[in-house]
């Protein structure tokens, strides 16, 4: 049982490479243990990350009969709700109903520019973006700004799609609770999920679905015979995707994902965000009934290097290894 996250960095890889193999790798992967496809969604990056995750979430759900798909974060400040609500809809049909939604406010000031928005009223933005697709989603017509908008063909879902706020703050945990929706924290501050909590009650719904970050806990993981070997090979790779994150958060250390590592050795340091694992490693984790979080084309990783390690990982978190 494993999860596959893509965020398409291509330092040196073709990008066109690294987006058919995502296809791909989703398609082998639901018949092998993948039980979810993360994507995610940053503009302007000079490596390219993925500023399209709803094409590419259509394009795999095209291909993939049960695989869930969730986008996080979407940056919802950066987004016409209208143009996002008929996105969201089309994909709702086209998967018939597997892709979920985390919304979030965004925090590089590059991706502000980049669309123009002013990044001092993005708290403001999203409630309001937000509050105006929840009533486009669940079918309504909407007098809006002088003028009329309605949403069609609406969702295939009949409750809609499971949508989460992302955050780490206790602004984004009320936005959730105001809205009634999950809740995904990106940080383990303590409090913070019993403040969710409470505002959602506050706010008359019972609490949704929450996540937040375990202790040394990976987000990224690889499966291989030859631990240090892999290291040698996929080294450059992950700290390229280590150190790129990283720049994103402009020295925040509370997004329990982030790597601080400037080298291949201080990314190696037991319990860290990336970590590679011996077959027999990877289905003890699974034991313990976490799905394996994996990253195959981290930091632009080429496909055909990616593969063996996406094929092991499925072999060593089978029903027939983990014993589940």
């Amino acid at each position: 049982m494993f999860t596959l996250r893509f965020d398409l960095r291509a330092p040196h890889t073709p990008t066109a490479d690294l987006y058919g193999a995502a296809i791909d790798m989703c398609a082998w992967a639901e018949t092998r243990g993948a039980v979810l496809a993360v994507l995610s969604e940053h503009h302007g990056t000079a490596d390219g990350h993925l500023a399209a995750p709803t094409i590419l979430a259509s394009a795999i759900a095209a291909r993939t009969r049960r695989l869930a798909i969730l986008l996080a974060a979407v940056p919802i400040p950066f987004w016409d709700p209208v143009r996002l609500a008929e996105e969201i809809c089309a994909l709702d049909i086209i998967s018939r109903g597997r892709v979920s939604y985390a919304f979030g406010i965004g925090h590089r000031a590059e991706e502000y520019g980049h669309f123009g928005v002013e990044m001092s009223a993005r708290g403001k933005l999203a409630d309001e973006r937000l509050a105006l697709l929840l009533r486009l989603l669940a079918g309504e017509s909407i007098d809006h700004d002088g003028r009329r908008i309605t949403v069609t063909p609406g969702c295939v879902s009949p409750t809609g799609p499971n949508l989460l706020i992302a955050g780490g703050s206790r602004a984004a945990a009320r936005r959730a609770a105001r809205h009634g929706l999950g809740f995904i924290s990106q940080s383990a501050t303590p409090g913070l999920k019993e403040f969710y909590e409470g505002e959602c009650r506050a706010n008359g719904h019972e609490p949704g679905v929450v996540q937040f970050p375990a202790p040394n806990t990976p987000t990224a993981v690889f499966v291989a015979d030859d631990v240090d070997g892999a290291w040698d090979e996929l080294g450059p790779y992950l700290l390229h995707d280590a150190r790129t994150a990283a720049s994103y958060r402009n020295g925040d250390d509370t997004v329990a994902s982030i790597s601080r590592a400037h080298t291949v050795p201080e990314l190696q340091q037991p319990g860290g965000a990336y970590q590679i694992l011996t077959r027999e490693e990877a289905a003890g984790y699974v034991r313990g009934g976490r799905p394996l979080p994996l990253l195959p084309l981290c930091g632009g990783l080429p496909p055909d290097v990616a593969w063996p390690y996406l094929e092991r990982a499925a072999v060593a978190t089978g029903p027939d290894r983990t014993g589940q």
